[in-house]
């Protein structure tokens, strides 16, 4: 836990802060982050760190159809500092309002499965927090992400869109993977049309493999 007057802002922007932390006389280190100065991870006590919320949440989302094999369900999103359409579980922030419902997670997990798949989870599926924080990468950042589960029963694919979209988000198409197809891209570290993907990606087809989530 570091103080709070040893924190010092460097840049300030809507979707993005970066703050200098001194942990010792002479000592910084840069944090960028979409938190702000009275929510970062670094100054929170032992208790608050345990308790609190991810900044976002990533979806695996597992689709059954009768008489089909289960299939894994990514998407093409564009990433923006990568420049490139990515293989990608659906995904994204908490809101102010998920935080204040009975379980943030899921709350999120229900909207943006809606937004970017057109998916409105039934009676008859499954929705449940695999793990509730995960940091993307604390050696620059303390962004995270909780991972959730969501197994679909569908009568075809049909209703599956993007036209859900918002903000700056873009899309460019579905990919349903069979188990062999997502274990093939495991061990390519690559997607079919050969383009690297983040590890929340590697997170969602290796839960699919591994069959955690029957």
């Amino acid at each position: 836990m570091i103080k709070k007057e040893n924190i010092k802002s460097l840049f300030d922007a809507k979707y993005i802060r970066v703050f200098d932390l001194q942990y010792e006389e002479g000592k910084h280190y840069f944090d960028a982050t979409r938190r702000t100065i009275d929510n970062l991870v670094a100054a929170k006590s032992d208790e608050e760190f345990k308790k609190m919320l991810p900044d976002a949440v990533t979806c695996v989302v597992i689709v059954k159809i009768a008489g089909n094999e289960p299939k894994l369900l990514l998407s093409k999103e564009y990433r923006y500092p990568a420049g490139q359409f990515l293989l990608s579980p659906p995904a994204g922030l908490l809101d102010a309002e998920d935080a204040q419902s009975e379980n943030p997670i899921l709350s999120a997990a229900i909207r943006e499965l809606k937004e970017e798949t057109g998916i409105v989870p039934g009676p008859n599926d499954s929705l449940y927090v695999i793990n509730p924080l995960l940091f993307s990468s604390p050696g620059m950042t303390d962004e995270s992400n909780a991972l959730a589960c969501a197994v679909i029963h569908l009568d075809n694919t049909d209703g599956i869109t993007q036209e859900g979209a918002v903000g700056s988000e873009q899309f460019n198409g579905f990919y349903l993977l069979s188990k062999g197809e997502a274990a093939e891209i495991l061990k390519n570290g690559r997607d079919n049309d050969g383009l690297f993907y983040s590890v929340y990606t590697w997170a969602a087809l290796m839960y699919f493999i591994s069959d955690l989530w029957i």
